[in-house]
């Protein structure tokens, strides 16, 4: 099949791309705007194959989306392109409604012209995959799992931009038709992650000596979901999920932010230690909470486990051991991405 992937110069997106092209025999097209989060060194391992195509493209641009639909011709587009950091969501919010709100819209709009102009048996094999965000939903108390019948209760400007995404998708399906597809996925981690989200940044400032910024107390749950084992899920729902059907997909690793520190800095103390032999847990401090911050996100994922057969593959144990010492092994990436990019400098504080 032809694969058109919005955001595939990104974390998730990339991710997609690399085993797309390492396991598959699909062809690919990664259509990405190239923002501050997404660097095409990511797909590297992937641009040297015949059945990689790049293209710079805005997912608002209606003429530019309909330039690739129409010279790529996929059989499926999975979109990613989206902003995704909620504090920077916070200080920004009119940025996030217009790529994931309104860029979803004109997607949509291009897609299903580009769909009603395609034969009867390529319509039917067509499929438009909308990858969200668990966030959605809004926070769980100390019990309880987000499934596919979860009412939405977004609590953030990123979240709720996310939500008018997913409705849109929904909409177009229903009312036009457009087989759709959704996935709401939990927290992700691992290689190529810009690090200004919880796990790169606290192993970026734990090798620069920096102090270790926890939220609140750091109690806030999340269920962590290794990147790898997302786009395989991603691959089994492009594949063989069904059209208007949703799928949440989760790692089944609930920890609190301050326990994932923690297993990070004990990571590191075996792979890297300090010279002065301390641990890297002395570097923790606690700052302020985010406005608004939901306490838990928990994922029950046993629709896609009964239906498609997909499970984690990587325990948050041995996810995190991967993921340290792949930022060990490429310092001069992300330390590259972080001081062009000023990705390490707190944002989404009320105020200042």
């Amino acid at each position: 099949m032809r694969i058109l992937v919005t955001g595939g110069a990104g974390f998730i997106g990339s991710a997609l791309v690399r085993h797309l092209i390492a396991e598959t025999e699909h062809e690919v097209l990664n259509f990405d705007k190239l923002t501050y989060a997404a660097t095409l060194t990511a797909v590297a391992s992937a641009a040297s194959s015949p059945r990689y195509q790049f293209v710079l493209g805005d997912i608002c641009d209606g003429p530019a989306v309909i330039e690739a639909l129409q010279r790529f011709q996929p059989d499926i587009v999975t979109h990613l392109a989206a902003e995704t950091h909620v504090d920077r969501s916070i200080d920004g919010p009119a940025l996030f409604v217009r790529t994931n709100v309104q860029g979803t819209c004109e997607l949509l709009t291009q897609v299903l012209a580009y769909w009603r102009g395609l034969p009867a048996a390529r319509q039917a094999a067509f499929r438009f995959h909308h990858i969200s965000t668990d966030e959605v939903f809004s926070s769980l108390g100390a019990e309880g799992h987000f499934t596919e019948t979860t009412p939405y209760a977004p609590r953030s400007p990123y979240s709720a931009s996310k939500a008018g995404s997913d409705h849109l998708v929904n909409a177009w399906g229903h009312t036009y038709g457009l087989p759709i597809l959704i996935t709401n996925c939990s927290n992700n981690y691992g290689p190529f992650q810009f690090p200004e989200k919880l796990i790169p940044l606290m192993i970026a400032k734990c090798l620069t000596g920096a102090a270790l910024p926890v939220y609140g107390q750091g109690q806030n749950v999340r269920d962590w979901l290794h990147v790898d084992d997302h786009v395989r899920a991603l691959h089994q729902v492009l594949e063989r999920g069904v059209p208007g059907e949703a799928y949440v997909i989760g790692g089944n690793a609930e920890r609190r932010n301050i326990d994932v520190v923690h297993t990070i800095c004990a990571t590191l103390d075996r792979l890297a230690p300090r010279p002065d032999a301390r641990s890297y847990a002395s570097q923790i401090t606690y700052v302020p909470d985010r406005p608004g911050h939901d306490q838990r996100y928990a994922i029950d994922a046993s629709k896609i486990r009964g239906q498609l057969g997909w499970a984690p593959q990587e325990s948050f144990e041995s996810g995190i051991e991967h993921t340290v010492a792949w930022y060990l092994a490429n310092r001069a990436w992300w330390q590259d991405l972080s001081e062009a990019r000023d990705a390490v400098r707190r944002r989404g504080v009320l105020g200042g």
